[in-house]
């Protein structure tokens, strides 16, 4: 039976383990507090950020997921979750013996600097300009230099049940920035996990993939079409602050991730958030 380890077992890493234990395996997840988790997954309670706290792991972990998510949004809180804390994972593992075949790690798109809409890929210039763009950057190194082979996945804007931001702007009649165009790069919460559950498969071969459904899209598109679909007048169409830079503005190419066989069930805004709106 194989033995997987989820540090950091939120909504997401929850998902995913449910699922691999349905496909026979034995899932641990990580979490920093003592809250149960749904049997038949078994619970480890550990601080990533207190080396001290990782000597009981379980043995033989074959599947490593790293799903970290900060307690706050700071630069310490990301380094923190996401440097630091893989890097005593690692140690611990390491220290036991252990050698997985494999490590997940997930990251973001806030990896990428480019702030014109241009079109960005596995390949392209990561050169971020937030402090949580570069501790994911420096994650991403960490996974790469750890001897285990290693799968990255940069998300894009994560939506579904439980992700409801945009939703709420529109219903509070925010306005959207129209001109130049700001662009989004969304992937839905249940397509999220069955990336995760993909890149895991032995057939995937390591490296990084860019997890955003078919459609980048501008903030005015997504906004104007929710407020129609919701019967409220479209969204104020505003220009962005003058020589304003702005972060995250790019479109995401998936086909890396299609050209392995994944096939989203959403492949966009559009038939994601429908869904949404039936629940």
């Amino acid at each position: 039976m194989a033995t997987t380890l989820i540090a950091g077992c939120g909504d997401l890493g929850t998902a995913v383990g449910l699922q691999l234990a349905r496909q026979g395996h034995q899932v641990y997840g990580l979490r920093r507090r003592s809250v149960p988790l749904p049997p038949p997954l078994r619970g480890l309670q550990a601080d990533l950020t207190r080396p001290a706290s990782l000597t009981g792991l379980p043995p033989a972990v074959d599947l490593l997921y790293y799903i970290a998510t900060p307690d706050r949004y700071d630069d310490a809180a990301y380094r923190a979750a996401y440097v630091d804390g893989l890097r005593n994972l690692l140690a611990a593992l390491q220290r036991a013996g252990q050698a997985p075949r494999r490590l997940v790690l997930v990251s973001s798109t806030s990896v990428y600097g480019q702030t014109g809409g241009e079109w960005v890929d596995e390949d392209s210039p990561t050169q971020p300009r937030g402090f949580s763009g570069r501790r994911l950057l420096e994650a991403e190194q960490l996974a790469r230099a750890s001897g285990i082979p290693a799968v990255i996945v940069r998300f894009g804007g994560i939506y579904g049940p439980g992700r409801e931001r945009l939703l709420r702007k529109v219903r509070a009649g925010a306005p959207c920035i129209a001109q130049p165009p700001l662009y989004t790069n969304r992937i839905h919460r249940d397509d999220c996990v069955r990336v995760l559950l993909h890149v895991a498969q032995e057939r995937i071969p390591p490296g990084v993939y860019l997890a955003v459904d078919d459609a980048p899209c501008s903030q005015c598109e997504l906004m104007e079409w929710l407020a129609g679909r919701l019967g409220l007048p479209a969204p104020t169409r505003i220009p962005s602050a003058p020589n304003g830079a702005r972060a995250g503005n790019k479109r995401c190419r998936n086909a890396k991730l299609k050209a392995t066989g994944f096939r989203f069930l959403y492949p966009s805004y559009r038939e994601g958030y429908a869904a949404l709106l039936q629940n």
